[in-house]
């Protein structure tokens, strides 16, 4: 299969435009792709906190209902994220997943057929600041996922701890997220309706603190709870790769050991997720720093599923065997598709 070449973007169009020029696009469709783009990451870095400030001052006034009923909801909906979710499907084809797909571009590649009859556990990698690849390709239809993969059901996961945040979690929910946990993966996969395919961040948090452009740097070698779940069901392993995921922002990481890379450990330990510190760019003036990401092309590449027999109990030989297999796959997705997607021929992935 022919991948097109992702070329970078381009020098920005003057101190007020949001977007590389491009004299395809209007000023309004530049605006939009940009408002679309900081929809999202305003959603990730904000909405989570800022709810649950906001219910707290709602105690100390008038509103204090309003606190205790979506209280009393949360509790009585705690089993929703890991069960059968709560999915509003016409968020899929909002138009705004459109305009932030834009803005980068985002482009989704299909390298083999994902055939909907029988299950599929899919690696994403990298982890990147916020998946803004793997957000758009599997959870929108703006790239047109059900038509490269008919029948195929998609499940994105993320971190337990993001389903306790008030109002934040209706919105992952709405989305279609779930919960990282046993429970929650192990209650797709045993549906009786084929097609559900699980999508895992592998590298988590722990791969976060070690993004920066320009690297391939996966936290894999220890990871294989993910080889245990498709072992257990039966699901074939599916490596994807987006390339340019980690360069769409500027970061500060802190070598290993350091006290403020053990900060960010613990951090991680007692909170669920790790704090880091990025930026890209402002939306008003290019060349000054803000929360817009840069307008660099992010392309996802779907490898060829990786067959796994179910074993209830599979022994660590099997999953060393497995795991072995899935990193020789990623490794090969990425070697076959580095140069078409912008990244040079002498880069290769790391492993730790």
């Amino acid at each position: 299969m022919l991948v097109p070449k992702v070329e970078r973007a381009g020098e920005m169009d003057g101190p007020t435009s949001p977007l590389p020029s491009c004299p395809t696009k209007t000023r309004q469709k530049q605006w939009l792709e940009a408002l679309g783009t900081l929809h999202y990451v305003l959603a990730v870095i904000i909405l989570g906190p800022f709810s649950c400030v906001l219910l707290f001052l709602f105690l100390f006034t008038q509103l204090w209902p309003l606190t205790v009923l979506y209280l009393m909801w949360l509790y009585l909906d705690r089993d929703t994220p890991s069960q059968g979710g709560r999915r509003w499907k016409w968020l899929k084809k909002w138009s705004i997943w459109k305009h932030q797909r834009d803005y980068f571009p985002i482009k989704l590649v299909k390298t083999a057929e994902l055939p909907p009859n029988q299950n599929y556990v899919l690696g994403s990698h990298p982890h990147g600041i916020m998946c803004m690849g793997m957000v758009c390709n599997f959870i929108s239809e703006c790239n047109d996922f059900s038509r490269h993969f008919p029948g195929l059901q998609p499940w994105i996961t993320t971190l337990v701890e993001f389903f306790y945040l008030p109002v934040f979690r209706d919105y992952l929910l709405a989305a279609g997220l779930r919960p990282v946990s046993r429970h929650s993966l192990d209650f797709v996969l045993s549906q009786p309706q084929l097609g559900q395919a699980v999508v895992i961040v592998i590298g988590g948090g722990q791969e976060l603190l070690s993004t920066s452009p320009g690297q391939h740097c996966l936290k894999l070698l220890n990871r294989k709870g993910f080889v245990r779940l498709a072992l257990r069901h039966g699901a074939s392993l599916v490596p994807t790769y987006s390339f340019g995921e980690n360069d769409i922002f500027e970061t500060k990481t802190f070598p290993e050991g350091s006290w403020l890379n053990l900060c960010q450990v613990v951090h991680k330990r007692i909170i669920g997720f790790s704090p880091c510190i990025f930026w890209g760019r402002s939306f008003f003036l290019p060349n000054s720093w803000g929360l817009l990401p840069h307008p660099r092309p992010i392309t996802t590449v779907v490898g060829a599923p990786i067959p796994v027999p179910q074993l209830s109990t599979p022994t660590e030989e099997q999953v060393d065997h497995y795991h072995r297999l899935y990193m020789e796959a990623l490794e090969r997705l990425f070697e076959e598709h580095k140069e078409s997607c912008g990244i040079s021929a002498s880069s290769h992935l790391t492993f730790r």
